[in-house]
């Protein structure tokens, strides 16, 4: 494993481009937009500067990250020399499908395509393909350069050496990996995402207000960010699109999301991303500001 194509310049696909590419692999960030891989480098560069103020890194580290990227708007050149390819696009399944249908005919016979996905069937994934036995999960976690844990999830037809493969890869790249089963959520957000929405729940019924809610977590449960802190993070839009994943996928009437974050979403309320979900972050510094129509 020496070249690595990831696809996608947003948030996740852009840390993700960091971590290999500081690590000595050659990268490929590919994303249809441009405008989208030229904030994608700014983002790098702006964490790579924070690593230096820390110490943690120096200025030729820096500069040797940065000369390990190369950058396209074309799947097709991106990755026709990967070893490795990551994609990092939107959680939506036809957009997914779509890229593993380009994937299968632009990548190399030998190349292990992964998907960043945090909910959707890595079984499904594959099923597009003619690889299948080569399509795994590689779910990192936010902020990348940042949080150690990589989940791993094999398809059903995934097999052994790509499982022993992506492990010891992310070993290499100084991560933790995780191995889960293909089910709905995988274990990260099939605990995680219920939680969010008992949290939004009990503010939709009055049990408590937003502060109460994520203090009682974050002092009564030893969390760094409350639940709906957490959500308005991880974008309110994702937490709903995990959420029917869940319901769809289990049939069970405990994972159908609340109506209050329904609502939310519809409104454009998307936490972080939109300037206000349960907070209001329009206000432009870092001081958490319950959204004005949750204060009392």
């Amino acid at each position: 494993m020496k070249q690595i194509a990831v696809i996608g310049g947003g948030t996740m696909g852009n840390g993700i481009v960091h971590v290999f590419a500081q690590n000595g692999y050659q990268v490929s960030l590919i994303d249809v937009k441009p405008e989208i891989i030229e904030k994608a480098l700014a983002t790098i560069t702006k964490n790579l500067d924070r690593q230096i103020t820390k110490g943690v890194i120096g200025e030729e580290q820096k500069a040797a990250t940065l000369s390990n990227i190369k950058t396209y708007t074309n799947i097709a050149d991106g990755v026709e020399n990967a070893d490795l390819v990551v994609e990092a696009a939107t959680e939506n399944l036809e957009i997914k499908l779509n890229i593993f249908r380009q994937l299968d005919s632009f990548a190399k016979p030998g190349c292990i395509l992964a998907s960043n996905t945090s909910s959707i069937s890595i079984t499904k994934i594959g099923s597009v393909t003619n690889r299948p036995e080569k399509v795994i999960g590689m779910h990192f976690m936010n902020p990348v350069p940042v949080m150690k844990l990589v989940e791993i999830i094999g398809g059903y037809k995934t097999d052994k050496e790509t499982l022993e493969t992506i492990t010891t890869l992310t070993k290499a790249i100084g991560k933790v990996p995780a191995v889960t089963q293909d089910y709905p959520g995988f274990i990260s957000n099939r605990v995680l995402i219920p939680m969010i929405n008992e949290a939004i729940l009990s503010l939709e019924e009055g049990v408590a207000g937003v502060e109460e809610i994520d203090t009682i977590m974050k002092l009564g449960m030893a969390h760094p960010m409350g639940p709906l802190q957490l959500a308005d993070f991880i974008g309110l839009d994702v937490c709903l699109a995990i959420l029917h994943v869940l319901h769809d996928g289990f049939k069970n009437p405990k994972y159908a999301p609340s109506n209050l974050l329904v609502n939310m979403v519809t409104a454009g309320d998307l936490g972080v991303k939109s300037g206000r979900g349960f907070y209001d972050y329009s206000h432009g510094t870092k001081d958490l500001v319950v959204s004005p129509k949750f204060s009392r």
